[in-house]
């Protein structure tokens, strides 16, 4: 079965990547939620966030967390928010022209930590992925048993791609659903990944998607997607 993941819990109805958002939903029925986190105050606080900046163009690295939105959750309360799906993605914004770029990566390390400390359950549910290789790469390092993906615009070469998802030790591959047909998805379960898939909104193209087998759709309309999938939502 494909899996409904909703972009930043379901933004359609709340806003994205908040608490409200991640149980809108769950509320829906969707299997899962993406969401991202990155560094504010300092480099000490997980924040859901996709933007590095605030609305005001403040870097949520400079910000103190109680000059954050109230809206916007930590990482802790994201994942507490998501209890019982069956998927939660976390991705890590880390890339070097962001604001709160970490060439340390010491953001990798604070998240496989807090993920890996997680319950049993709830980690087995867990899947970290990044753009940028390196990070994701850290996490494994420090947490093995953490699921990881290698994030990706589209494949530079394919077979290249998963043979290198496969040699760090990744789970799977997160490509732009543009850059995915049937031969992708079928070299990546050939070789063990899974095939999570973003972001997709369109109703004939999420269906060509599960044709091909795809493991996960992440879409802004998790309701329709799954009503496209003959699945009744909520």
């Amino acid at each position: 079965m494909t899996h409904v993941i909703g972009h930043q819990g379901a933004p359609r109805v709340a806003p994205a990547n908040t608490v409200a958002a991640f149980e809108a939903a769950r509320a829906i029925g969707a299997d899962g939620v993406e969401l991202d986190v990155r560094r504010a105050a300092g480099g000490d606080h997980l924040a859901v966030s996709h933007d590095d900046r605030l609305a005001d163009g403040r870097a949520l690295l400079d910000t103190p967390v109680v000059e954050l939105p109230a809206t916007m959750p930590d990482l802790t309360a994201a994942l507490d928010a998501c209890a019982g799906l069956s998927v939660v993605n976390v991705e890590i914004k880390n890339w070097p022209a962001d604001a709160d770029y970490d060439a340390e990566l010491t953001i990798a390390e604070r998240v496989a930590e807090l993920l890996a400390g997680r319950p049993a359950p709830e980690r087995d549910r867990l899947i970290v992925s990044c753009f940028h290789l390196a990070t994701v790469d850290r996490v494994r390092e420090v947490a093995p048993e953490l699921a990881t993906a290698w994030l990706m615009l589209g494949f530079s070469s394919p077979e290249r791609d998963v043979a290198t998802a496969v040699e760090h030790g990744h789970r799977a591959i997160h490509p732009h659903h543009s850059a995915v047909d049937a031969d992708v998805v079928g070299l990546a379960h050939a070789a063990g990944l899974a095939v999570n898939t973003w972001t997709c909104d369109e109703p004939d193209r999420i269906r060509w998607l599960a044709g091909t087998g795809v493991d996960g759709i992440v879409t802004n309309v998790p309701d329709v997607a799954l009503a496209l999938l003959g699945r009744v939502a909520g």
